[in-house]
């Protein structure tokens, strides 16, 4: 046989896919998580929480889908639904990117805050959403977060709070910096009267937030592997010309420094949430 038969003979069993032979796959209908990189289906996932079943990975959850796996059906009250941004500032094409985000998500602002009842046990809450503006925080984010605390001690609820969030919102800003202190004297004036606060860190919890609310809870936890942290790592590189350690600013690191009283898997959190809610459970009142 020539060289020339064995190629010819080859080409016999080499075939090219054409465009009609291929698959089409509807565009969402798959997932690859981000940690070990496996593909999902979204049902699949969402099914689990948003937790990769192979490596733990804590995907982000909508304030929605948040509320909808820790809340008992039909008790979900919302607080402040018309507390909405403006553009005090005339920053350029805030309304514009305010309005996208909206439609995008379906929600007015980064945040959704009322009462519901966990395992049957009542509680305010306030839970950030990461998809609405990165879950930055501007006046209405503040006034929102500010309003559930002080509704919360006049009605002696416990309340809970998770954050994810970039940190302050820039296209407002002075006016966001402000609700760093407008919050945290919400919170402290809640404590005082020994109201009950729960604190749960998930991905991202920076900048503003990190620095004021999310950090000064009664009770501070964290989601696995949660980006915790003020200024961002270049920076602190550079300003103290040291190399960080490669799981700076995360859960774990924070937990083993003391700045987090326990690390918990989603799957996890409802019950403990209720076991502290039963445990403080008169009126919201510290035992």
């Amino acid at each position: 046989m020539q060289l020339k038969d064995i190629f010819t003979k080859r080409k016999k069993y080499a075939t090219i896919p054409s465009e009609q032979s291929k698959i089409d796959v509807p565009q969402g209908l798959m997932q690859k998580c981000t940690g070990c990189k496996k593909i999902y289906y979204r049902k699949e996932l969402k099914k689990a929480l948003n937790v990769c079943p192979n490596c733990n990975h804590h995907h982000p959850l909508t304030a929605w889908e948040r509320i909808e796996s820790l809340f008992d059906e039909e008790t979900f009250e919302e607080w402040d639904e018309q507390i909405t941004s403006s553009n005090p500032l005339d920053f350029p094409e805030y309304e514009q990117k305010i309005a996208k985000d909206r439609e995008k998500t379906g929600l007015n602002e980064g945040v959704v805050t009322g009462r519901g009842q966990i395992n049957g046990q009542d509680t305010a809450f306030a839970v950030m959403d990461s998809f609405f503006r990165m879950g930055s925080m501007g006046s209405a984010v503040g006034e929102k977060i500010a309003n559930a605390v002080e509704r919360a001690r006049k009605e002696s609820l416990p309340f809970i709070i998770y954050t994810a969030s970039g940190g302050a919102r820039m296209q407002e800003g002075v006016l966001s910096l402000m609700q760093m202190a407008k919050t945290s004297v919400a919170i402290k004036r809640f404590s005082n009267e020994g109201g009950l606060m729960v604190s749960v860190m998930t991905h991202p919890t920076t900048g503003g937030v990190s620095a004021s609310f999310a950090s000064i809870g009664d009770y501070n936890f964290a989601e696995p592997k949660a980006l915790i942290g003020f200024a961002g790592r270049r920076i602190i590189e550079q300003t103290i010309r040291e190399k960080l350690p490669d799981d700076f600013q995360t859960s774990e690191f924070l937990m083993e420094h003391g700045q987090l009283d326990k690390i918990v898997h989603r799957h996890d959190m409802k019950e403990l949430l209720t076991t502290l809610l039963i445990m403080h459970q008169k009126g919201g009142n510290k035992t």
